[in-house]
């Protein structure tokens, strides 16, 4: 086998169960854990992905009215404070300074505009080169109804994300890439995937949105992170129609839920060529149970490496990203086989509009 032409070593940090009592600090001490053996693997990891609300058990199962005890579970930003500057989380990014791994993370966000004063609150993920805000909230604002519901809140709690899905180039994961030159800054055709990466990010829910994924194709994504936090098991969020059918099991939906997680990336990884690392937050939290499938897809779809545990694990693999022309130049050449002007009804409406019945 050939030497990768542009190789990244990467792994999905998947943390187990992350519990109401836990705090901050003994979340923290654990992913710093996993930064120790990410730095000793060999080859060593170059990039680290942790899941979406990291930091935190996944508050949004549960009806928080008070005020104080929802604010404790953002992290309060600024333009002069980003997240790697929140006291409650800087020894992560400390620690991944120190070993000289970059790190991306899910928070909760609690932003203030320095205009308006204004804060709006975020499902996020980000490093300290990029922010990604959340656009597909799934769920609910008001609470369902009865016991032992397992409830999604994150439209009570997030505003939609305001930032559209815009991809970035990280710096200095690769080595020999192309740089700019004087002032030309397009990129021209024959450059194409001669640069430094080209990474974009989503948010659990949003890896079901192709619409997400095509963005970034569109921007020439080579490796796509998201993390998320499945539940397992809440039958009310499924979408089949179960009013005349027996209701699946615990066990039956879990395998459900799983199905579907991997349809979607591994799906749209190979339809945007792209690489994609998928990190989850996974196990029983105080009796909610979140779904494993933690892993690293290729450009054709193909899961590289998964999670074996329903612990706190790593999944690494090296890549090489020059894998992603084969299907940019091929396949999914979108420049030479997009039909642009016969998509207009993806974005003329948002809802479903039936054709019209027949006589």
């Amino acid at each position: 086998m050939s030497a990768p032409k542009r190789p990244l070593t990467v792994a999905a940090a998947q943390l187990g169960p992350i519990q109401l009592k836990d705090t901050r600090s003994s979340v923290i001490a654990r992913m710093c854990t996993l930064l120790d053996q990410a730095a000793a693997s060999i080859p060593k990891a170059q990039l680290v992905v942790f899941p979406e609300l990291a930091f935190t058990t996944f508050f949004p199962r549960y009806f928080i009215s008070d005020e104080s005890e929802l604010r404790a579970y953002f992290e309060a930003e600024t333009p002069d404070a980003p997240i790697e500057k929140s006291p409650h989380v800087k020894p992560l990014f400390d620690k991944a300074q120190k070993l000289g791994i970059d790190v991306h993370v899910g928070y909760a966000e609690a932003w203030t505009d320095p205009a308006t004063a204004e804060e709006k609150r975020f499902n996020s993920e980000g490093s300290s080169i990029a922010k990604y805000r959340k656009v597909h909230l799934p769920g609910v604002k008001e609470p369902w109804p009865g016991k032992n519901v397992t409830q999604q809140l994150e439209k009570r709690y997030f505003s939609h994300g305001d930032m559209g899905f815009p991809a970035f180039r990280a710096p200095g994961l690769v080595k020999d890439v192309l740089k700019q030159e004087g002032e030309e800054k397009e990129v021209q055709k024959e450059q194409e995937g001669l640069g430094d990466p080209v990474l974009g990010m989503l948010i659990c829910n949003d890896r079901r949105w192709p619409e997400a994924w095509r963005a970034y194709g569109l921007q020439g994504v080579e490796l796509v992170l998201c993390g998320y936090n499945t539940t397992a098991y809440a039958p009310q969020l499924l979408g089949s129609d179960l009013s005349n059918a027996k209701p699946l099991s615990r066990e039956e939906t879990a395998a459900e839920v799983l199905f579907h997680h991997k349809l979607c990336i591994t799906s749209n990884s190979y339809m945007n060529s792209c690489f994609s690392v998928n990190v989850g937050k996974v196990g029983s939290e105080d009796g909610h149970d979140l779904i494993a499938g933690t892993c690293i897809v290729d450009p054709k779809g193909y899961v590289v490496k998964e999670s074996q545990t329903k612990d706190d694990e790593l999944v690494i693999a090296t890549l090489d990203l020059a894998a992603c022309r084969a299907g940019k130049t091929k396949t999914f050449d979108l420049g030479r086989h997009r039909q642009s002007a016969s998509y207009g009804v993806l974005v003329e409406r948002a809802g479903v509009k039936e054709p019209e019945l027949l006589p």
